[in-house]
């Protein structure tokens, strides 16, 4: 069953979704070469329960850390270890956090380094994607506007997403209903009304949409080896529009996140 937040619990989303963007920046600001993705995990953690809250990440369905790190053809699930970042590289960070039984969930794409110019365009059309998608978020509009302005985009710009993985409802749960695809004809699906919460995430292909599980049974990669990206949102449905939960109130949104990271 889909239902709408009320205010309280909105509330206590949105404070959840502030540590979220905290663990977030924190983890942006080390990424460099040579630093591994085990380090990035710590930082996010120990942000994250500094702030009040739990990594939504960790121990759900057995996954062993606190944040995923998806480094260039992996597509979403990286596991942190003792992989060093190198120049050059794309790492997705995809973190979630649990405040008063309530989850917030985001996910970005950071350049380490110099990277390639087809990275810097996959990254640029993954994250406007999201945007051009969260335009469709608003009452009175089907779940699929989002999903068909999403795959619409990134189609155009010559990229592909993936069937198999897809955006989703939040609340007391990490992953709710509905599912939402980054793919779709418009005007089907549940009908959007204040107070709905989703987390809205576009992932993208450089190549081919086909994916496979590496056998650690989490790590997802693209099966053609092409680059990938993921960028998220935890959002509420307004009166006329939405609103995006997994953002720090003090602090200007696009002076953090809205930069490719190419140097």
């Amino acid at each position: 069953m889909i239902s709408a937040k009320s205010p309280r619990e909105i509330a206590t989303m949105k404070q959840a979704g502030k540590i979220v963007a905290l663990a977030r920046a924190a983890v942006a600001a080390a990424i460099a070469p040579g630093v591994t993705t085990k380090q990035l995990d710590r930082i996010a953690e120990r942000v994250i329960r500094q702030q009040g809250g739990s990594p939504s990440f960790k121990g759900y369905g057995g996954f062993p850390a606190s944040i995923c790190t998806s480094i260039n053809s992996v597509l979403v699930h990286g596991i942190p270890d003792q992989t060093a970042l190198k120049d050059g590289d794309l790492i997705s960070i995809d973190i979630g956090a649990c405040y008063k039984g309530y989850h917030g969930d985001a996910a970005w794409t950071f350049a380490v380094g110099r990277v390639s110019e087809e990275a810097v365009r996959l990254m640029e059309v993954t994250r406007q994607s999201l945007f051009i998608g969260l335009e469709q978020a608003k009452p009175g509009n089907r779940l699929s506007d989002i999903s068909h302005a999403i795959g619409d985009f990134v189609e155009a710009h010559g990229y592909s997403v993936p069937i198999d993985y897809t955006g989703h409802g939040i609340g007391t749960h990490l992953h709710e209903e509905p599912a939402i695809p980054n793919f779709g004809s418009p005007g089907k699906g549940i009908l959007l009304k204040e107070g709905m919460t989703f987390a809205i995430e576009p992932m993208v292909h450089a190549g081919k949409p086909h994916t496979r599980v590496l056998a650690d049974d989490w790590t997802v990669v693209t099966k053609d080896g092409s680059l990938a990206a993921h960028y998220e949102h935890t959002i509420v449905i307004t009166h006329d529009g939405y609103e995006i939960l997994t953002i720090n109130p003090d602090e200007e949104e696009d002076s953090v996140y809205g930069q490719t990271g190419c140097h």
